[in-house]
């Protein structure tokens, strides 16, 4: 069994999946509360499935980029139940598991839309990626850079999905490009830890896994402020 952990941001979740199910899946918006409440979820995660720390076989996490703050805890988190227990640790980063949520345009569909995904970098920022559609899934098309809702809505000029956290103001200034944005549902904006699970588990069985002493967050480095 896998656990997947997301901490990039406030919106936070685990999931436990076995290969062919998702058995358990909780996402929640702490309060920055991210190192005293990790440990209880996942024990109450566990015990709802009926099952035991020592059934977890890999631990799949979100790498980023998102806060600062929260990634590190979950990474450490991550970190401490497969040193301690000699489990394959997946870094994943935290804007595939967005993209994942976005089903793939059909490939008749002419011009295919590119999606961006995004999520809050603090202070009115957003972090992005672009994806374009393939036969395998959405695949990025560069790292991930800094803008604003403003920013990228001023770069659309062609059929472009958005999917990710964004605020009611982001969603105003988006809607200005009614012709060429369509934003995905709320729901589809949600991160889910089992989409993370599925991503993980797929390089995990690729024999795509991370040596816990190098896996380090992706931050993201805004000239002249903090990495967010």
């Amino acid at each position: 069994m896998l656990l997947a952990i997301d901490t990039s941001t406030a919106q936070t979740g685990l999931a436990l999946y076995d290969g062919v199910r998702v058995t358990a899946e909780l996402v929640w918006v702490t309060r920055l509360n991210h190192t005293r409440e990790l440990a209880p979820a996942l024990s109450g995660l566990l015990e709802r499935v009926g099952a035991r720390v020592e059934a977890l076989q890999a631990v799949g996490v979100a790498i980023g980029p998102g806060s600062f703050t929260s990634l590190r805890v979950g990474l450490a988190f991550a970190k401490g139940l497969t040193l301690g227990r000699s489990l394959p640790l997946i870094g994943v980063p935290t804007l595939d598991v967005v993209a994942a949520a976005v089903p793939l345009p059909p490939a008749g569909s002419e011009p295919r839309p590119r999606l961006a995904a995004v999520l809050q970098a603090g202070r009115g920022r957003l972090a992005l990626v672009w994806y374009r559609a393939a036969a395998e899934g959405w695949q990025a098309e560069g790292p991930a850079q800094v803008t604003t809702a403003e920013e990228l809505a001023a770069k659309i000029r062609r059929p472009t999905i958005v999917c990710g956290e964004l605020t009611v103001e982001d969603i105003h200034h988006l809607r200005r490009k009614f012709k060429n944005v369509r934003l995905a549902s709320a729901a589809q904006c949600v991160r889910r830890p089992a989409l993370l699970a599925e991503l993980a588990w797929r390089r995990w069985q690729a024999g795509e896994v991370d040596a816990p002493a190098g896996l380090a967050p992706l931050y993201l480095h805004v000239a002249g402020g903090p990495p967010v």
